[in-house]
């Protein structure tokens, strides 16, 4: 077969002379009339000349020649979207995955239209697929341009606050994306947080900010050699932010090497002097090393700055009971308690009340407060009413009598817990 008109408009189309090229790929295909690649060679010519439904009738011809040419399918869709026919677009796109399913432009475009149609995370998804394939192509700037497409779609999320041993707190990301991850993993979900990263840091080696990430989640899988690493590398790249001292001061802490975790901590607050995360962290690394005075002053510096963040009473009731210091213990224990209530987040709720239990096991002398505690709890349920939390403290006195009043706050309490969920 001579492919000369046709080669001839290949040129022409190189050179933007799209008539030209129209002209040269019709003699082709009056020359060969079941030549399917003449047809969508002209339709792209039709398309970049902006005659947009000659392109889609050109490629459904090279279609009706041969239905396995993803490439016809790719290129109405694209026509099919400039015309806002989103259902076509969608079928086409369909046929080219179904035809090829490792065709990364095809999943780019269907993540292009799922946004448009307003399903984010079926968008993300298919964003995500592509940049995989596109990495394996080792075509870095097209992976790098479906990372930046996620990245604007994440919502801002803020990761729940845990009480722990070392309670510095979870990276907040000015990124969306890497935010995302960092909620994906307070989920539990570190393996696949750390496998995104992976192959984030493979488009980019040099991503300062993935490094960090990744150091957190390696931190919250109790990696911390490896999250000392990757917080080092972040370091290296230039990427000197607070939440890598505090980050990187943790997993120095955990390693037992608490005078790095110090100098960490203490760059840190260099950095941010005003932020209470890190004051409970250094001050938690004081605890540990038996100081507990200057850990006492840190999560008093933290309350100080945020007097509602429940972390800082709750590790400083831990440092009061170190020191035998009851009362003060208690107080801290109750207040952590309060603000954990209001914040509806029962599972730090919880350990805060048996932290407070302990107390009480072994400190006859206190043993009341548990009534305060429960009356308080008793209080928010009912909406700061104490008249109706009395009417039904009377009825469990009627239907059970003889049990001690913190039998009848405890009953009631679980009955109306029960009743709200």
């Amino acid at each position: 077969m001579n492919n000369e008109f046709y080669n001839r408009g290949l040129e022409k189309a190189k050179q933007n002379d799209y008539t030209g090229a129209i002209a040269e790929f019709t003699s082709a295909i009056q020359e060969n009339p079941g030549f399917t690649k003449a047809y969508i060679q002209r339709g792209l010519a039709y398309y970049d000349s902006g005659a947009i439904l000659q392109a889609v009738y050109d490629y459904t011809e090279a279609i009706k020649l041969d239905e396995s040419m993803g490439e016809a399918f790719y290129c109405r869709a694209l026509a099919r979207l400039t015309l806002k026919n989103i259902p076509g677009t969608l079928d086409d796109i369909e046929r080219v995955i179904r035809l090829h399913p490792d065709d990364a432009a095809a999943y780019d475009l269907r993540g292009i239209v799922r946004r448009k149609q307003g399903d984010i995370q079926d968008a993300i998804a298919n964003f995500k697929k592509a940049a995989k394939l596109y990495l394996e192509q080792k075509n870095k700037e097209k992976c790098q341009a479906c990372l930046e497409k996620i990245k604007q779609l994440q919502p801002p999320e803020k990761p729940e606050q845990q009480i722990t041993k070392s309670a510095p707190g979870s990276i907040i990301s000015t990124n969306q994306y890497f935010q995302q991850l960092l909620v994906k993993a307070e989920k539990g979900e570190t393996k696949e947080a750390i496998a995104d990263l992976n192959w984030v840091l493979q488009a980019d080696p040099n991503d300062a900010q993935a490094y960090c990430c990744r150091g957190v989640v390696q931190c919250k899988m109790g990696n911390y050699q490896a999250a000392i690493t990757d917080f080092n590398q972040a370091l290296k790249l230039n990427f000197q932010d607070a939440i890598v001292y505090r980050n990187r001061g943790k997993a120095r802490s955990q390693i037992g090497d608490y005078q790095g975790a110090l100098s960490d901590l203490n760059q840190a607050l260099k950095i941010q002097p005003e932020d209470p995360l890190v004051y409970v962290a250094r001050g938690n690394i004081y605890r540990e090393m038996g100081n507990y005075l200057n850990a006492i002053q840190d999560y008093s510096q933290a309350v100080q700055i945020n007097p509602d963040y429940p972390s800082a009473y709750y590790n400083r009731g831990l440092a009061y009971t170190l020191l035998e210091e009851m009362q003060n213990a208690v107080s801290d224990y109750q207040k952590a308690a309060s603000i954990y209530c209001e914040q509806e987040d029962w599972d730090n709720y919880q350990q805060v009340l048996n932290s407070l239990q302990k107390i009480q096991t072994s400190n006859p002398q206190i043993k009341d407060q548990k009534s305060q505690v429960l009356r308080q709890r008793l209080l928010r349920l009912v909406g700061g009413h104490w008249e109706i939390a009395q009417r039904l403290i009377n009825q469990q006195e009627y239907d059970y009598p003889g049990m001690s009043d913190d039998w009848y706050l405890q009953r009631v309490i679980e009955q109306l817990e029960r009743d709200r969920n």
